[in-house]
């Protein structure tokens, strides 16, 4: 890290994963290096393959590296003791998925509040905490409804709320618009933008998709399980910002989009 820089909240220093027994192993990361500062909003892109997924499952402790180290809060995350790993977990990062993962029997209300519960919160605060996040997400209204009863849209955002109601140092989300329809993929995309402007969510976001990936500040390409190319949205628009990322996956050799 350079003199006067800030220290990062997240610290990738080549990791490498392999699978496979020593007859037939496979490189899935190499070498990958990055940081990431409190408050942005990252994307990570690439093809089928290209490790952004056992990227994301290194990062969150539900896969181990190989080699190299992760350090998220200066704390290298890579030397937790397994049964350590739950309560780090629930304590520090929170989680979105494509297929949601919230639970049929509980309501929305109920989904939301589990981490809390767990954690051994005091009712009250729970509540506070729940309607708050609820609120904030536009699904205040359907807390008693159950995730059958509710759009994919709502599921989603429940599924946000969950992960923010805990305060996480780090919200990771693997292709959460990939269940949702076209428009309720922009409500999704501009909460998260605004959880990231309004309230400094830092968020990883793995999307194989260029205009989910524009709602990003940042975008990282995988290939082959290396860092291919980096680029920064900064003051374009986000117009401008997508048919860049265009730019780059043509350059990854991925089908282009209309």
């Amino acid at each position: 890290m350079r003199p006067g820089c800030r220290k990062p909240l997240l610290h990738v220093e080549h990791i490498e994963k392999y699978y496979g027994s020593p007859q037939a192993v496979t490189k899935a990361l190499d070498q990958v290096s990055f940081d990431v500062q409190a408050g942005e909003f990252i994307s990570i892109m690439g093809a089928s393959g290209s490790g952004k997924t056992t990227l994301l499952n290194c990062i969150s402790t539900i896969d181990t590296v190989s080699a190299g180290h992760i350090l998220l809060d200066g704390r290298d995350i890579t030397a937790i003791a397994e049964s350590d790993l739950s309560a780090f977990r629930r304590d520090t990062l929170g989680f979105v998925f494509q297929d949601f993962n919230l639970l049929d029997t509980l309501t929305l209300e109920e989904n939301i509040a589990l981490p809390l519960t767990i954690s051994e919160k005091a009712p009250g605060e729970i509540i506070t905490q729940v309607r708050r996040i609820a609120d904030r997400l536009h699904i205040g209204d359907a807390l008693q409804k159950f995730p059958s009863q509710v759009s994919g849209g709502q599921k989603q955002r429940c599924a946000f709320a969950r992960a923010m109601v805990c305060n996480p140092r780090l919200i990771m989300a693997d292709e959460p618009t990939g269940s949702l329809d076209s428009h309720a993929s922009r409500v999704l995309l501009t909460f998260m933008e605004e959880l990231n402007q309004d309230m400094g969510a830092t968020i990883l976001m793995v999307t194989h998709d260029a205009f989910s990936a524009s709602y990003g500040s940042r975008i990282l390409f995988l290939k082959d399980g290396r860092i291919f190319n980096e680029i920064h949205r900064g003051e374009k628009t986000r117009s401008t910002f997508y048919h860049e990322i265009l730019d780059v996956l043509s350059l990854l050799g991925g089908d282009r989009p209309c």
